[in-house]
């Protein structure tokens, strides 16, 4: 058999051969990684909607590998540089579980700043982070940053619903300044992983926990809790936790334009609303739980929240003058982030 009779099979082959690994090529897997177990809301009603998304955008070229639970290891703070080194692709995290390292998003923290819904307060951190909060994330591509909603005062004996209710309670609290509001107030913070709370309430350790309406069922805090505390809807919430769905730079940047155009498609507001919809969702559904199961659902007195304003304001003060001390403006980045709020409140 002659060489070239050998050689013409295989030259007829290789255009498929070489169609097959281009097409290969094309396909990528996003490692997705976050810290609460898959029947959670977030992995629910955002991860796997947003893989699906992408999916059916880029034709199946786009492909998910969720990891939720922590399970490509680590804890939730850690999950920012799990993102930066490449060990995931995307996570999602909190800004606030690494103090001092996003100094300009924590002024998203400070307490009776933003609208309690978490529509209107996702949207509000998202228009915050793009007028002021790009530096804090310059080693990252930037998928979201939305609102954990606001936090709800929950007791198991009795209601807090003026600042003199606050003397002696110790309550856990989910964040920095949640524990420096409750301070401010006269309460006692108590640091406490979430799945530990339920606990600790029907134990007597902790007198209660502030946390968002979707948290309490499902940690089964509404079990042993009998009063849940909150403002009028017309009021900035107590504090929210800013959070934050990050994607690694190099693996961006690497993306061909169609796939970055896909994720594009599905991120900033678009991710932003899913994700405000998801807690709103969940905080309602929460409500109506535990008003049907007996607990107390109360609104604090306009002038009794005010009050509450004025003592913990302190707190704002303080930070302003942190954020002076690190070159920041504390004081133009606290006035934007009412105004920002006040833009969102009622809407």
């Amino acid at each position: 058999m002659s060489t070239r009779s050998v050689l013409r099979p295989l030259l007829a082959a290789l255009p498929l051969v070489l169609g097959a690994t281009a097409l290969h090529a094309q396909e990528v897997t996003i490692k997705f990684s976050h810290f609460l177990a898959p029947n959670s809301n977030f992995h629910k009603n955002v991860a796997e909607p947003w893989c699906a998304a992408i999916a059916k955008d880029s034709g199946g070229k786009l492909k998910c590998q969720l990891y939720p639970a922590l399970q490509l290891g680590g804890t939730p703070p850690q999950l920012v540089d799990q993102v930066k080194n490449g060990v995931a692709d995307v996570v999602w995290t909190s800004p606030s579980y690494s103090t001092g390292r996003f100094p300009i998003t924590e002024a998203l923290e400070l307490p009776f700043s933003l609208p309690p819904g978490g529509m209107t307060g996702s949207k509000a951190m998202w228009e915050y982070y793009q007028k002021n909060g790009q530096a804090d994330f310059k080693d990252f591509h930037v998928l979201a940053i939305f609102s954990a909603s606001n936090v709800v005062m929950s007791t198991a004996s009795k209601p807090i619903l003026t600042v003199d209710g606050f003397k002696g309670v110790k309550m856990r609290s989910p964040s920095r300044f949640a524990a420096l509001f409750l301070t401010a107030l006269g309460g006692t913070p108590v640091n406490m992983p979430v799945a530990q709370v339920t606990e600790g309430i029907s134990k007597g350790v902790i007198d209660g926990a502030m946390a968002p309406w979707e948290v309490l069922p499902a940690t089964k805090i509404d079990e042993v809790t009998k009063y849940h505390m909150e403002g009028a809807a017309n009021q900035p919430g107590f504090t929210q936790t800013p959070m934050a769905i990050l994607m690694n730079k190099a693996r961006y940047d690497g993306l061909s334009p169609d796939l970055k155009a896909v994720i594009d498609k599905n991120s900033g507001m678009a991710l932003v609303e899913l994700t405000g919809k998801t807690w709103d969702d969940g905080n309602n559904d929460a409500r109506k739980k535990m008003t049907a199961q007996g607990n107390k659902v109360l609104v604090i007195k306009p002038e009794d929240y005010n009050a509450m304003k004025k003592a913990a304001a302190s707190v704002e003060a303080d930070w302003i003058k942190q954020a002076d001390a690190r070159g920041l403006d504390g004081k133009k980045l606290a006035a934007d982030v009412h105004a920002i709020g006040a833009k969102y409140l009622g809407k």
